[in-house]
């Protein structure tokens, strides 16, 4: 259920063990790279993480090449940012990782290019999913809906082995699984009331030039303001403003420049003073942090899988979605291919919750000290106070210490787990080393190696 990336790459994974899969998806595939509707953050900023680059690579071998030959912006980090944290910019050292800033419906649509190449795939468009087949014992099938037919009548069955719901955040399926005798799964929240607006330019001259691909202003509980300047595949820039509950950026023309004017330095709204606008705002509110807990006893029946934000719904300022959804299908695939246990729907539901898991510990942690924070989950526990003032003393580090940032943007990149934060390295630096001083101003240049 759901044409989407973490559908898509489900989809693939599951064709080598499958004689048929079928791919369910309410919009109409576009022709090209453009935007769908079912992707409402989808003219918005996204990231391709390290994390999930090497998990993608993985899965589709070359695909990273062609989306480099297809013009995906490469940025290194911190090398070409410039960028603002806990009240300081950071040292423009050495890449020590990279990330891939074009749009998703550039890497959406090469993806689903490579998988629908696949005879064991199909896809059906333009169809909702309105409900299951089987018992609270084990899901059959779904129902369905063509969204452009006639509705009236009973909807058409698709009978199936496996049900994997990938339809996303608003997910429908904890309903569906109450109303067949299931159970549905309890649910985590954390929402900051984080909202923000997006709006695509092409630059005359300013920050973005030369050296520098991007810029990007972090929100933390004392600058609750983010925003930034991310390159895009045809060389225009789409540029992000947010706020929290109460302080939503707004989507008119020039109150969104103005808006920008919050963030704790004018270089932004200076660039955008210069810069032509290309298309108009669009806003964006849905952004708590919603993780559903297939994974505890209860009556949740086999044959029924979530991934992807069905499963695990991160703040999108993290930028963690893409790179989840394609080390989701790297744990379906190992789960599946593991030739000591059985994939039980239980196993190997666990094995795709703990694909998420430094993830939503990343994005939770962070929003649950954001002021104003709501939610089942937003509460922090002892542990969590103790990994906060290590945590804390990282981050007060990481903007001039090579060392510790390195080990920093390893972890928020998921391409590291989090203990690579308390290597013997990295702990001497956090616990005895004071933080290192960086620039008053914003850095116009990468560092010389050495430097």
């Amino acid at each position: 259920m759901g044409g989407s990336l973490a559908g898509l790459l489900a989809a693939h994974v599951l064709a080598g063990h499958a004689d048929r899969v079928t791919v369910v998806e309410r919009d109409r595939f576009p022709d090209g790279t453009g935007p769908r509707p079912g992707v409402p953050q989808g003219r918005h900023p996204h990231v391709l993480l390290e994390g999930g680059q090497v998990a993608l690579e993985s899965l589709l071998p070359g695909f990273l090449a062609e989306l480099r030959a297809a013009g995906a912006p490469r940025v290194g980090m911190p090398s070409d940012m410039v960028m603002w944290q806990t009240g300081r910019w950071l040292r423009r050292l050495s890449a020590s990782t990279y990330i891939y800033t074009g749009s998703r419906a550039q890497l959406e649509e090469q993806v689903r290019r490579w998988v629908l190449a696949n005879p064991v795939i199909s896809a059906v468009e333009g169809t909702d999913v309105v409900g299951l087949l089987g018992d609270a014992s084990r899901v059959r099938g779904v129902l369905l809906r063509d969204r452009s037919g006639d509705a009236r009548g009973e909807p058409p069955a698709l009978e199936a082995d496996l049900v994997v719901d990938a339809s996303g955040c608003g997910t429908k399926a904890p309903q569906w699984l109450t109303s067949i005798g299931a159970e549905a799964p309890h649910e985590e929240t954390i929402d900051t009331g984080l909202a923000y607006a997006s709006r695509v330019y092409r630059g005359k001259s300013g920050v973005l030039d030369g050296d520098t691909l991007g810029y990007y202003v972090y929100p933390d509980p004392t600058q609750v303001h983010a925003g930034g300047a991310l390159p895009l595949e045809d060389g225009s820039h789409l540029v992000i403003v947010s706020g929290l509950r109460a302080d939503e950026p707004p989507t008119d023309d020039d109150e969104f420049e103005t808006y920008a004017k919050r963030l704790p330095h004018p270089l932004l709204h200076r660039w955008l003073d210069e810069a032509e606008p290309l298309s108009p705002p669009f806003g964006y509110r849905r952004t708590a942090n919603i993780r559903r807990r297939y994974d505890l006893p209860g009556r949740h029946p086999a044959g029924f899988l979530a991934t992807g934000d069905a499963l695990c719904t991160f703040n999108p300022v993290y930028g963690q979605g893409m790179a989840v959804a394609a080390m989701s299908a790297v744990a379906l695939r190992d789960a599946l291919a593991d030739p000591r246990r059985t994939p039980t729907t239980r196993r190997v539901q666990r094995a795709l919750l703990a694909a998420s898991r430094q993830a939503w510990d990343i994005s939770a942690g962070a929003d649950r000290k954001m002021p104003g924070a709501l939610g089942n989950a937003a509460a922090a526990g002892p542990a969590d106070n103790v990994a906060d003032w290590y945590l804390q003393r990282v981050q007060e580090r990481y903007p001039g210490d090579p060392v510790v940032g390195n080990a920093f943007r390893s972890v928020i990149t998921l391409s590291a787990p989090i203990t690579a934060l308390f290597a013997p390295p990295v702990a001497r630096s956090v616990l005895f080393s004071p933080p290192a001083p960086t620039s008053t101003e914003p850095p116009t240049a990468p560092e010389k190696p050495g430097a």
